[in-house]
Formats: C-alpha cells, structure tokens, sequence
C-alpha cells in the first residue's frame, strides 16, 4: 500500500482564509498548476493565500494550509486519477480526459513520492512565490509527536 496526502484541520482559519476551504478527510495534491500562468497582481486577498499556503483537495476542489501522511489504496489512487483528469477537462481546457490522464497521472505520482519516506500523519505545509520562472515550491515536514496526531486533529480513516 502506497501512502498520499489528506486534508486536516488544526484549527478553523482554512475556513476563513480560502475561498474555498478543502474538506477534511479527504485526499489532496499540492495543486500549484493553478498559478503557472498567475502574476503578481492576482495575488491579492484569499487568492494570495491560497497561492502563498494552499494544498488542492481531490473532492471539493478547496484549499488546506495542512495534509497529513495517510496509506491509500490503488483503487484509490484510480478514481482520483481520473477525478483529476476530469477537473482538467471541466476547468483547464483539456480537450478529453483521454489527453489529460498522463498530466493528472504524473501529479498523483508527485503526491505519491513525496509521502512514500514518512510515517503516516507526518504533517506536511507548502510555501510558494512567484518567481520569473514560474512557480516555486518549498515543502516543510513536521514529524508526529509521540502522543499521534489523532488526539487533535481529524484526516479521516
């Protein structure tokens, strides 16, 4: 069994500071294609935020400032495969899901690799800027306590 991300909530501010706030429990991807063609003058408000912290929910399509480390199944990985492809279609204009499950594919994959070396509920955040290239991530990793994350934080079964 491989491992991935899934949205948490230490606190309420996801539900104040996305548009869209992602919900817990369910599977994420750092979601950073979002701003590849983004400038400086959209980075205003809840957009900023979720530039600047936010990881894509493979449900709701919302924001998380934070996704825990959790074992997923291959069926599992399948159906947001293909959830994602479809996103691609519906929103990106991708012209099939034909055409967009080898994209969606290779962010599932990126999801995968990052989390195969820790522990389940390893915490993970995202930093982004904007630099002339493109998009630059950084990703920091909060190793779980002795006491587990599930004494105060919910990120499903």
């Amino acid at each position: 069994m491989t491992q991935f991300a899934r949205v948490i909530r230490l606190d309420e501010s996801d539900l104040n500071v996305f548009e869209t706030p992602g919900e817990i429990g369910e599977w994420a991807i750092s979601g950073a294609f979002e701003f590849s063609d983004w400038t400086e003058a959209q980075l205003t408000g809840k957009a900023r935020q979720a530039f600047a912290n936010g990881w894509l929910g493979l449900e709701s399509f919302g924001r998380s400032t934070f996704v825990a480390v959790a074992p997923i199944t291959q069926n599992e990985v399948d159906t947001l495969t293909r959830a994602l492809a479809q996103h691609f279609v519906d929103h990106y204009g991708a012209p099939a899901i034909e055409a967009a499950l080898p994209v969606a594919e290779r962010e599932i994959v990126n999801m995968q690799e990052m989390c195969e070396d820790h522990t389940p509920n390893t915490l993970m955040v995202v930093e982004r800027t904007l630099e002339e290239v493109g998009v630059r991530e950084k990703f920091r990793i909060i190793k779980p306590r002795d006491a587990g994350l599930e004494a105060f934080a919910v990120h499903g079964t």
